[in-house]
Order: structure tokens, then sequence, then C-alpha cells
């Protein structure tokens, strides 16, 4: 399979259709769950989808260093390119790597206005992202003025923003973390786990609410599963 071949049908693709067509240029989503069940897995696999498609990535890590987020992403991208029997997967990696910007910050010490600064340097850098990770974020640590920040420069940028974040149940509606945060969060998943795999559950999905997606993760390889 050739890299267009693994664009075009790539399991994000029914990804963004179960969704509305996921979380577009300027818009925030966030993936919720316990700790473990493949939140950072998803994002990955997105970032991966988005810098196939030539588009540079920023992923912030706010509970892993570096070094554990570029394992994740050589891991995921090994496991896709033997899945999928990608040509040349050593120089398409390359190429990914390129465009992937990996920083790492303590939430404690870094605020939601410095990571938008940090961002808009590396743009006027020369290496401005299409789309924005931001993996372990507390969000009982933050201020609704702090997203309210972050979606003015998703519009302002016309880049596309998820986040993901620990909770410990999300029975209906939004989790009481992220409720301060509703009007800005334009998409909310919630993995569920089952016996033979991790279900993926739309807390909110922009005009939408509350509702079982066709969407699962497969429970060994945490990777988003084919229909």
């Amino acid at each position: 399979m050739v890299k267009q071949d693994l664009i075009e049908r790539s399991p994000v693709r029914n990804f963004e259709k179960s969704l509305g067509g996921g979380v577009k240029a300027g818009e925030i989503g966030v993936i919720v769950s316990k700790k473990g069940l493949g939140k950072t897995s998803i994002l990955v696999q997105l970032g991966i989808d988005k810098l196939l498609q030539g588009s540079s990535v920023v992923h912030v890590s706010f509970n892993q260093q570096a070094d554990h987020v570029m394992t994740w992403y050589e891991d995921i991208f090994n496991e896709l390119a033997k899945k999928k029997n990608l040509d040349k997967a050593a120089e398409v990696k390359a190429e990914l790597v390129s465009k992937r910007i990996v920083l790492n910050f303590n939430q404690d010490s870094v605020k939601t206005v410095q990571v938008i600064k940090t961002i808009k340097a590396l743009a006027e850098g020369g290496s401005k992202p299409e789309a924005v990770i931001i993996d372990g974020f507390d969000f009982s640590k933050a201020n609704p003025e702090s997203m309210d920040q972050m979606k003015t420069f998703a519009k302002d940028m016309k880049i596309n923003i998820w986040y993901s974040a620990n909770v410990e149940v999300a029975d209906k509606g939004l989790p009481v973390a992220l409720k301060p945060f509703e009007k800005d969060l334009d998409v909310v998943l919630y993995l569920e786990p089952k016996t033979d795999c991790i279900q993926i559950k739309a807390l909110k999905e922009h005009n939408k609410g509350d509702y079982m997606t066709d969407l699962k993760l497969d429970v060994k390889t945490l990777l988003i599963a084919d229909k």
C-alpha cells in the first residue's frame, strides 16, 4: 500500500465521518476516560493522519516526557505500516518526523497563554501547525478564560485542537470538570471499556449530545478499529 491509500483507507476517515466531520479548523475536541484506556493512542493516530497528509503537528504533553511521546508515534506508525503493508515505510516515517514537534510542559508552572505564545513563536519561525494535540490536561487546574483564549487562537490560526484528560466516570453529559468549558468544546468523547473492545461514546458532538458511536479501539493494539 502506498501512502495515499493509507490516508484514504485510514480508520480516521470513519472516525471523522461518525463525528460530524470530526474536529475541524477552529474547533476543540476532548477525549476523556480513566487512565490507561487509549486516549494518547487516539491522539497519536490523529496526529499521524495529519502528518501523512503533509500537515505539521505540535504535540504538547503535560503527563509524559517527550521521549515517551516519540515512542508512542514510533510504535503506532510501525503497527499501522505493518498492518497496511506500507511501501517505503522508513521514508514515510522520516517525512512525518520532520513535520512533528513535541513539547513537554508542567501544568503547574506553564499556563495556556504560555502554550499559545510558544506555538505562535513556532509559527512565526516557519513551523506553523495545522493541528495541536494537548495530552494529559487537568481541567480542574484551568479556568474558562483560558479555554476562551485557546478557542480564539484555534480560530485565528485556523487549526484544530485535541485535548485528553483523565476522568473517573461520565454517565450522562459532560464530566463535572469539563462543564465550565462547555461552550468552547465542539466534540467530547468518552472511552468506555467493554469485554472485547473499548467503545467510544460521544458526550458532545457539535450540536448533538450523548450517544454511543460505532467507533471502537482494539484492546490489544489500542488502534481505532476498522469497520
